[in-house]
């Protein structure tokens, strides 16, 4: 479908045909049409399928139609991390270019100039208020924020959302609204506190579902199985290999993004090729972190090594590759993580680098996903690799545990007989 077959405005039109985008992805099909009519919507979908157009576009054309109070808030778009907020804002002043809306972004890190805009935004009544549940929650209490006017209210990740905690801040936010309202909502799963919590404030809403956390086929998913010895090597001669660019590269933790930076850093690449490398954690601050991601927009950056903080919500259309450094423990990250290739139809590439230790996380990605990552051989300059073989691994490390408490044991059971058996005397 197109998007001049959907009753969108004139003037929304004109943005998209600016933008070169004519026609819909399946979630934007099959969600913007009920958004106009007005209902609550919970639509399921994965990453990088285009939800963010989809609640934006009937907004703004619903905006246009309906009567609303100028001098209040209109619409509220919750947010679970401030990139994702930012994101939504870019593509909002896309969208609206030939609309009159204003729209304020809500969110941490910012200086006392940036919080005196948003407070001004808050009061003065901003159409569109893009906001994370916590600096939202900030305002409200230290300003006499009128929220009466809101008629719009979406949640966007709405399940990362209640991953981090926000459930009561949402609960919070949500009784300062007015109940005559249209709520939507889009998260990437459904688990049964999210449901939960959508009956608590949503009204008879109407569900889309679109390949609900599965990664898109145009992803071409691979794995090296190897020793964490091996893991740097296999990165160097990735990059060796292939003339690569706007690569992101995933690590569980902040400081495994610092150590493989500086490895980067002091051990440049053999061959001839300078490799621009930056580190993306929740440690910088936003300057920082808003510097980092314009670069690597444009094509600055070849390799961004990042903690899971942009595993959402970042919108690179032209990323060829996703690295994971680490298995996630969680399948959905895993998915959000290889999700940040293969948009906008493009095609992409996932390579993960399974440990012996991770054999077994693995193991339950390929489950989870229905089917069997293809396993890439191991140059031979880096000497044998392990077998795959997870249920051995699992039972091993198993086998470890038992082992350790049962020396912990015995070690308390010693230290227990000597405390009560032994009387130290002196000479």
């Amino acid at each position: 479908m197109y998007f001049d077959e959907l009753d969108l405005s004139d003037d929304i039109l004109d943005a998209l045909w600016d933008m070169h985008f004519d026609k819909c992805t399946p979630v934007q099909e099959k969600t913007i049409p009920v958004i106009l009519e007005g209902r609550d919507v919970i639509s399921c979908a994965q990453t990088g399928t285009g939800k963010t157009a989809a609640y934006i576009l009937p907004l703004l054309t619903n905006l246009q139609r309906d009567n609303h109070e100028a001098d209040k808030v209109n619409a509220i778009i919750m947010a679970p991390t401030r990139e994702l907020a930012q994101q939504i804002d870019q593509q909002m002043d896309g969208f609206s270019y030939y609309a009159p809306f204003s729209s304020v972004a809500i969110y941490g890190g910012n200086d006392a100039q940036a919080w005196s805009a948003q407070e001004n935004g808050l009061k003065r009544g901003a159409d569109v208020v893009i906001a994370t549940p916590g600096r939202l929650i900030s305002h409200i209490n230290l300003h006499d924020i009128d929220l009466s006017g809101v008629k719009y209210f979406i949640l966007d990740e709405a399940d990362r959302m209640l991953d981090m905690g926000f459930f009561d801040d949402i609960m919070t936010i949500v009784k300062h609204l007015p109940s005559d309202r249209q709520t939507i909502l889009f998260s990437a799963t459904m688990p049964s506190e999210l449901r939960t919590l959508a009956k608590s404030f949503m009204k008879t809403p109407f569900e889309v579902n679109i390949a609900i956390s599965r990664p898109p086929e145009t992803i071409h998913q691979m794995a090296f199985v190897c020793y964490d010895a091996q893991k740097k090597a296999l990165l160097r001669k990735i990059f060796e290999d292939r003339k690569l660019n706007k690569v992101i590269l995933f690590a569980g933790r902040k400081q495994t993004v610092r150590e493989l930076q500086q490895d980067f850093v002091h051990h440049p690449m053999s061959s001839s090729r300078h490799l621009e490398v930056r580190a993306m954690h929740s440690d910088l601050e936003q300057k920082e972190r808003e510097e980092v991601m314009l670069d690597f927009r444009n094509g600055k950056i070849d390799l961004l090594i990042a903690t899971d903080i942009v595993a959402r919500g970042i919108d690179v259309d032209d990323i060829p590759l996703v690295i994971n450094y680490d298995v996630p423990r969680d399948a959905e990250d895993y998915v959000h993580r290889i999700g940040r290739t293969a948009r906008a139809e493009n095609k992409g590439e996932a390579i993960t680098l399974v440990g012996e230790k991770d054999q077994q996380f693995f193991s339950r990605i390929e489950r989870f996903l229905d089917k069997e990552i293809e396993k890439l051989a191991i140059p031979a300059e880096l000497g044998d690799a392990p077998e795959y073989n997870p249920q051995q691994r699992s039972k091993a490390n198993k086998n470890g545990r038992h082992k350790n408490r049962l020396s912990k044991g015995l070690n308390k059971k010693k230290r227990h007989s000597f405390g009560h058996g032994h009387k130290k005397t002196s000479r």
